[in-house]
């Protein structure tokens, strides 16, 4: 190599660097990748999704033939599987989502919660460990700048009564088995931090919605259970109550905290919109009744069904900190979201 290929090469390892999703043929990862890709034209992005049920590939044919996008189909289990992409790649990021998130089939199959969510956490962060830190609070050469940022959940903070909000510095309670696994995968990561000096940020957001989310959750649900004729299910009296948020402004947080968070640092990423699931569904079949309207009232296929074991009451997020630190605010309040989301869904289902 003369000396004129060697800056290129050189010039060339500086500027174009490579990062890590994880779970980004998930819900919100599929909505990440796109948009952290046009917003970083210089990075390289190695998508590592294990595609069980939740995960869809269909959900990035906008970007698949992208030359700064390579997919990777493997599990965070699989630790030679993470050496090896950490190896070929060099890494100076992860941004983790992958992730067992169904409460309901954490309820009947917590196994598999504890494996991916506590184990497959681990492993990403201890393989970055060995390929970034020299020893604890020593970094090697080139990697300074290298982040873990792990995305989590509201729920490891428990439930709320009628009035409060989940701060940064709220006790976490988790009360089911997924919260749990999600709560435990947050230690691990903290404890890098303060153990071994790396460098990482986490993100508990509140409830997503929006396009490309699974069929099996609440919003395309009800729109879904709507337009085919079908009952509405909603679990108990339909008045627990959840802060939304639009996945889209989830996405430009997660950008924001990976690029400009504190390291160490938490930070509450939350759409301050408490909605119960009476007013979800209300406004969702009040929507299709002027859009696509039928014979009768989709209000009319609404139905209450058998709480699930541990239904947390309330959940609503305390935004203030990525709001006056980093200064993130959400675009979309939940009645202009919710429009754009049934859109998609109409579009999805061809309607």
């Amino acid at each position: 190599m003369n000396l004129e290929q060697k800056k290129n090469f050189l010039k060339k390892t500086l500027t174009n660097k490579s990062v890590l999703v994880t779970g980004g043929a998930g819900f919100i990862g599929s909505n990440f990748v796109p948009y952290f890709l046009e917003s970083n034209p210089n990075i390289h992005l190695v998508n590592l999704d294990n595609l069980t049920y939740a995960g869809d590939l269909s959900n990035l044919t906008q970007i698949e033939s992208n030359p700064n996008y390579t997919f990777v189909k493997g599990d965070i289990c699989d630790r030679v599987l993470i050496e090896g992409l950490f190896d070929k790649h060099q890494f100076n990021g992860v941004i983790h989502f992958a992730a067992e998130s169904h409460v309901d089939n954490s309820i009947t199959n917590p196994g598999a919660f504890i494996d991916t969510n506590i184990t497959g956490t681990f492993n990403l962060i201890d393989v970055a460990k060995q390929h970034w830190m020299e020893a604890p609070f020593q970094t090697k050469e080139g990697c300074e700048n290298n982040r873990f940022h792990h995305i989590s959940t509201d729920e490891v903070y428990g439930t709320l009564g009628e009035i409060g909000l989940f701060t940064e510095d709220t006790h976490y309670a988790p009360n089911s088995p997924y919260s749990a696994s999600k709560a435990a995968s947050d230690f691990i990561v903290r404890s890098y931090f303060h153990t071994y000096g790396m460098n990482v940020v986490t993100t508990n957001c509140s409830n997503n919605y929006g396009p490309k989310q699974h069929n099996e959750k609440l919003i395309p649900t009800i729109i879904r259970k709507a337009i085919s004729g079908e009952n509405i299910p909603i679990y108990g009296d339909g008045k627990n109550i959840r802060d939304w948020l639009y996945v889209l402004d989830h996405c430009k947080g997660i950008d924001l905290v990976y690029k400009t968070g504190k390291a160490g640092e938490t930070y509450n990423i939350g759409g301050r919109n408490e909605r119960n699931n009476l007013y979800i569904v209300d406004t969702i079949c009040s929507i299709l009744d002027d859009i696509k309207p039928s014979s009768k009232s989709y209000k009319e296929q609404i139905t209450f069904v058998k709480d699930r074991p541990g239904h947390d009451f309330r959940y609503a997020i305390d935004a203030t900190k990525i709001e006056n630190d980093l200064g993130w605010k959400a675009d979309e309040d939940f009645e202009s979201g919710i429009r754009k989301t049934i859109d998609w869904y109409l579009e999805k289902y061809n309607n």
